[in-house]
């Protein structure tokens, strides 16, 4: 039976939850794909690297198998893979390091699966065109929406169809905090509790303040309307403003505060915006209450398509099903 290497750059939860299903799954792969997948290389920013060509076994990793000089670039370049899977924390104004540890992957013929959206949001026109030419897979399904699958929808089920307009709620803290504010909790209150559930960062402003829609428009825009726009050129306005007032105004008037994101094409020229949007209460994104979420993909062929994410516990699992679903689509497509 074939070995399918993996290196894991980054180890956070997402790396840990995705490992766990990993094992859980081994025998699915084995005898669906006749494939035997290893663990071959832990990189992470604290503790250094944890190489091993023979497999690690998620369930016995300890500090003393990593070394601390090496880092994930030192492993990238020189460790024995076929797969990275770039799990590492997005810098959203960049997209790096992640894009240069990709880069080198596929420069060196690998394959690579990913659930950082900084690189497709910078740099994702590049990177797919390295890969076709390296004849490499990347892939990158957890990237928006975690594993809900909305880029394998546009490419393996509505071939064909061309995409003219992506909307949706795209981040579940800030439909958290409306949702908990409609509530009668303070928005203060509504990220601490965000953060005790374990989904609100210590530093929620990215999320807050509409970076983190910015990046997930701009990577659905770039995949599914094959255009060129960067996060720093979305129209975006987040939820720090949104007052009480604001909260209960809309209900009188029957209406509800959600984040919008839309992407299109106006004069052959990409267009997104991302701000807080007064809905009617029967609407889809009124309906939309605390971390749920959902993507409408309008096509020139089938009209509207919405795909929508429930709540799910442990929720990282969403995230770590994407990464793993892309493993086994380039399972699939390499044989």
């Amino acid at each position: 039976m074939k070995k399918v290497r993996i290196a894991l750059t980054g180890y956070g939860n997402v790396g840990q939850a995705f490992a766990r299903m990993l094992t859980r799954k081994k025998d699915y792969i084995r005898e669906t794909f006749g494939a035997e997948p290893l663990i071959t290389a832990i990189c992470t920013k604290s503790r250094g690297a944890a190489v091993c060509p023979d497999g690690i076994d998620p369930e016995r990793v300890t500090d003393d198998m990593f070394d601390r000089s090496a880092d994930a670039m030192t492993v990238i370049r020189s460790g024995e893979y076929d797969v990275m899977a770039e799990l590492t924390p997005i810098n959203i104004m960049t997209g790096q390091p992640a894009a240069d540890h990709i880069r080198t992957a596929l420069l060196l013929g690998k394959h690579v699966i990913t659930a950082n959206k900084g690189p497709i949001a910078w740099h994702y026109r590049e990177l797919r065109d390295l890969a076709v030419k390296q004849g490499v897979q990347f892939r990158y399904e957890a990237t928006v929406m975690d594993g809900t699958p909305v880029y394998n929808l546009t490419q393996e089920t509505l071939m064909g169809c061309r995409i003219t307009e992506v909307s949706g709620i795209f981040n579940a803290t800030t439909n958290f905090i409306l949702t908990e504010m409609e509530r009668g909790v303070s928005f203060e209150d509504a990220v601490e509790e965000g953060r005790r559930q374990g989904f609100v960062e210590a530093d929620p402003s990215m999320d807050v303040d509409g970076w983190d829609a910015a990046a997930k428009l701009t990577a659905l825009m770039n995949v599914l309307m094959d255009v060129r726009i960067t996060p720093d050129q979305i129209d975006r306005t987040g939820i720090a403003d949104i007052t009480k007032d604001d909260i209960d105004e809309a209900a009188k008037a029957g209406k509800r505060i959600k984040l919008i994101c839309r992407g299109r094409v106006e004069d052959g020229r990409p267009v997104g915006t991302v701000k807080p949007t007064l809905v009617d209460r029967d609407s889809l994104p009124a309906i939309m209450d605390a971390t749920s979420s959902y993507v409408t993909i309008d096509t020139d062929l089938m009209g509207a398509t919405t795909v929508i994410e429930e709540p799910f516990e442990p929720e990282i699992d969403h995230t770590a099903y994407g990464v793993l679903s892309d493993l086994l689509r380039v399972l699939k497509t390499c044989g």
